[in-house]
C-alpha cells in the first residue's frame, strides 16, 4: 500500500472475491485508518427504486440512470451521497473527497447544491471495516487498490465502470477486465 490511508482511492474486486456482496465491485473509500478502519461506497450496483421516490429534494440533481445505488451492505437506511463540484464553487453543503468528488449533506437547500454540484449520485448504505479488516483483505488478494478518477462515482452506466478501471491500469491489471465470473473458466 502507498499511503498510511486509502482515503480517496479506489478499491476495485479482485477475481478471488466471489462472495455475492463485493463480486466484481469498485468501492471509493471516504474515510481510512489504521485505528477507525475504513468506509467507502460501492459506485458500481445501481438499484431500482427513483431517487425521487427516496429522496425527492434532490431528485433533480441526480445524476443518470437517475436511481439509488447500493452503497453497500451496512445500515442499508442510510442515505449518502457524492457530488461533482463545479470548479471554484464554494463548499456550500458538502464535503470534498478526493476534488472535484465531494460527500453530499442531503438536508442542505437543494437550491444551493445545484449551484455548486454538476453531477450527484445517492447510496443507500455503505461498506464498512474494522481497524485492519480492510488491510488483512488487500493482503489476502480481496481488493486491487488504484486511484480514482473525477467521473469514476457518476458514469451513465455504472455496471461498466468494474472493467472500465481495470482496463486503464494497464498491464497486468488490464488483462483482469475480460476474465470469466467464474475463474475457474479461465
Amino acid at each position: 500500500m502507498r499511503d498510511s490511508t486509502l482515503t480517496s482511492r479506489l478499491l476495485v474486486a479482485t477475481p478471488l472475491l466471489v462472495e455475492p456482496t463485493f463480486n466484481r465491485t469498485v468501492i471509493l473509500l471516504l474515510e481510512h485508518g489504521p485505528d477507525s478502519g475504513a468506509l467507502g461506497l460501492v459506485l458500481n450496483r445501481p438499484e431500482s427504486a427513483p431517487v425521487v421516490d427516496v429522496v425527492p429534494s434532490v431528485a433533480d440533481l441526480a445524476t443518470d440512470p437517475g436511481v439509488l445505488f447500493s452503497g453497500g451492505p451496512v445500515s442499508p437506511s442510510t442515505a449518502l451521497a457524492l457530488g461533482l463540484a463545479n470548479p471554484g464553487a464554494e463548499p456550500e453543503g458538502w464535503t470534498p473527497v478526493l476534488p472535484p468528488i465531494v460527500t453530499v449533506d442531503l438536508d442542505h437547500d437543494p437550491a444551493l447544491l445545484a449551484a455548486s454540484l454538476r453531477a450527484l449520485r445517492v447510496f443507500a448504505g455503505y461498506a464498512g471495516w474494522s481497524p485492519g479488516q480492510l488491510e488483512a483483505e488487500i493482503k489476502e488478494g480481496a481488493w486491487y487498490v488504484v486511484d480514482a478518477l473525477p467521473g469514476d462515482p457518476f458514469l451513465a452506466r455504472p455496471e461498466g465502470l468494474w472493467p472500465a478501471v481495470l482496463r486503464r491500469q494497464g498491464w497486468p491489471l488490464a488483462a483482469v477486465a475480460v476474465c470469466p465470473r467464474d475463474p475457474s473458466m479461465n
